[in-house]
């Protein structure tokens, strides 16, 4: 799977924290690919990064994302006016792959300043090996958000 990473500048050096442990656990399972948020620049701003996230995944050029900013919560919201982006902050496993299974999310909101790094490689591996169940009444579900998404 191609997962892309992405963090305003609360969130880079966390982000670059987490990718390096992934590279060592998971590199040979998925793609890491780094949209940036260096944190040299405090006008790196949570919106600016949750659209390239965003529009890698809408492209196709990954499946899956994981967004990082101070709270998480700004990221999530800025992600989540993106059509066909499903996000949601996680800082605890049952939601990071239920979130997946049952609402078909594709992208994990992290808080920099509210999890360690321990914690975030945890969620993230719960997320990442989830996969959307498909029952009935998850897909009606899905459905209606579509609706939703299409309608606004």
């Amino acid at each position: 799977m191609r997962i892309a990473f992405a963090a305003d500048h609360a969130g880079a050096r966390f982000k670059d924290e987490i990718i390096r442990r992934l590279q060592v656990q998971v590199a040979s399972e998925h793609e890491l690919i780094d949209l940036g948020g260096d944190g040299s620049d405090p006008q790196d701003d949570y919106p600016d990064f949750a659209q390239r996230l965003g529009l890698a995944i809408q492209e196709g050029r990954a499946e899956r994302g994981i967004l990082i900013c101070g709270s998480g919560v700004g990221a999530s919201v800025a992600a989540n006016k993106m059509r066909g982006i499903r996000t949601a902050i996680c800082h605890d496993t049952y939601s990071a792959h239920q979130g997946v299974e049952h609402d078909d999310m594709n992208v994990l909101c992290l808080g920099a300043k509210i999890i360690g790094g321990a914690v975030a490689i945890e969620l993230i591996r719960a997320f990442l090996s989830a996969n959307f169940d498909k029952i009935d009444r998850h897909v009606r579900r899905l459905d209606k958000i579509r609706a939703i998404e299409k309608a606004s």
